[in-house]
């Protein structure tokens, strides 16, 4: 088949496949294609296929005979184009031997051109003559086996058998003479058929080096932006059963500067089922907690888990004069003074996937500083514990989430201007964290980050299941028709 459509088809199998129940070595983000899935792919790989040989033009075919009464006849064929190409019947499957792509009971159609020069001691000066013809082959079968191995991180794509085979052939002839037809059926119909075959199954060794080399091109780090970085490596050696391909990628969030994986992100034997629910999805990515986790401790690390707020929708409380009856220390030290919260966790984010959604507990430092004559001064400081729950969802080719908040609780750190009231602080508290805090980071999780998909191809009516300690995304896949065509000669991972 055409090397661009096997690049684009087999990619989408290649890099979002992990079929049924297996163990992941150490691979925190997974795959699973289903029977639709594949049937969808296989579909869509014929459908381009076509669309990518037809106009084929094969080489130019020469031969000579002798014709009786007639004399040594010299036959030319050229440009011979592949016209049209319908195909009955075609399979994908999937083993130990590789995965075999198999297309069978084809009937193709060309055209040609044909020039004869003939010469004898009759007619010494020789006659010629040209004209068209037209070919048409039925019960064509094409095939190939691939192998997929892990290379140091990346793919390693192995051709192992492929090839043409050429069932029946009729020639018709528009013009010519009568020896003519029957030297085209005697003496070209084995050239016309090798051409054929040898045409296509260099297509198809073309697509595969062109594959090949893509894997191996692929990133092994996506940037998601001035911080962290994905690691999309693959894992282990993809495993092939009898309707599926195991493949699982690392996952795991690091920081830029880290060369190496962050260590203490560790399963063993963890299973991810192929099940989504009873549902007919095309796909399923399974993705574990230790990727939120290790996102959690990259951002933590990096700082970036800090805001000052110095507005709210009540402006008054962040004015020591509002806070005169309650904090009178406070009023007294610094009268008329306007204050700011900085805010900051303390540790990084505790996450957790439940069978309901994913859980959070998030310890926050909120200091209360006044702001003094170009001065910030801190003069207490509180501890809150926030207990939430994020809901998942699928935007684009996206994983977005969005906190809500169940409990939380305070108590004082360190105080400068005396005892306070913790109960009234409470209030305070509980306005910051639903008008500033929970606003601020679901602001963060709207942009969320990309699940490994090439370019070119999308998730459409993705469903989220929890399955602690994995989300699962469901979902069916389209492919972007107007990207192909224009971005054809530089597919990679969204990012």
């Amino acid at each position: 088949m055409a090397p661009s459509i096997i690049l684009s088809v087999l990619c989408l199998l290649l890099v979002l496949t992990c079929g049924y129940e297996q163990p992941l070595e150490e691979g925190f983000i997974s795959g699973v294609i289903s029977d639709k899935g594949l049937e969808y792919a296989k579909e869509l790989l014929i459908e381009k296929g076509i669309a990518s040989i037809l106009m084929l033009q094969l080489p130019e075919i020469e031969n000579s005979a002798q014709v009786p009464l007639v004399g040594n006849a010299k036959v030319v064929l050229s440009n011979i184009t592949i016209t049209d190409v319908q195909v009955n019947s075609s399979s994908v499957k999937t083993g130990e031997n590789g995965i075999v792509l198999v297309v069978s009971g084809a009937i193709v159609n060309l055209s040609m051109r044909w020039r004869y020069t003939v010469s004898s001691w009759l007619i010494p000066i020789g006659i010629s003559d040209k004209g068209t013809a037209s070919v048409k082959v039925t019960g064509m079968q094409v095939g190939l086996t691939i192998n997929l191995r892990n290379q140091e991180g990346s793919l390693k794509l192995s051709l192992l058998d492929y090839g043409c085979y050429v069932g029946d052939m009729s020639i018709k002839l528009d013009g010519g003479v009568s020896w003519l037809y029957q030297l085209l059926v005697d003496a070209f119909e084995g050239n016309i058929a090798s051409a054929i075959e040898e045409g296509i199954s260099e297509k198809i060794k073309e697509g595969i080096v062109k594959l090949d080399n893509f894997l191996e091109s692929l990133p092994k780090n996506i940037s998601l932006d001035k911080t962290a970085t994905l690691n999309v490596s693959f894992v282990g050696n993809p495993v092939l059963s009898s309707s599926s391909i195991a493949i699982a990628i690392n996952g795991l969030f690091t920081e830029k500067k880290e060369v190496l994986v962050p260590q203490g992100y560790h399963q063993k034997e963890l299973k991810v089922s192929a099940a989504c629910g009873g549902l007919p999805k095309m796909i399923k990515v399974s993705i574990h907690e230790n990727v939120f986790k290790s996102a959690s401790q990259v951002y933590f690390n990096a700082g970036k888990m800090q805001l000052i707020v110095d507005e709210l929708p009540d402006q008054a409380i962040l004015n020591t004069a509002e806070w005169r009856f309650i904090v009178p220390e406070l009023y007294k030290r610094y009268p008329n003074d306007d204050m700011q919260l900085n805010i900051s966790m303390s540790s990084p984010p505790v996450i957790q996937v439940t069978y309901q959604d994913v859980g959070a507990t998030i310890l926050v430092d909120i200091t209360v500083e006044v702001l003094e004559d170009f001065e910030v001064i801190p003069v207490a400081s509180i501890s809150v514990e926030i207990s939430a729950s994020c809901a998942v969802e699928i935007v684009g080719n996206d994983i977005v989430g969005r906190l809500t908040l169940q409990e939380f609780s305070t108590y004082l750190k360190w105080s400068k201007i005396g005892k306070l009231h913790m109960l009234l602080i409470q209030s305070l508290m509980s306005s910051v964290l639903k008008t500033v805090v929970l606003p601020y980071l679901n602001f963060k999780l709207k942009r969320g980050f990309p699940l490994p998909i090439i370019d070119g191809y999308g998730f459409q009516n993705a469903i989220i299941l929890y399955n602690h300690p994995w989300i699962a995304v469901c979902s069916d896949v389209f492919f972007l028709e107007d990207y192909y065509f224009g971005q054809q000669s530089s597919s990679a991972y969204v990012s």
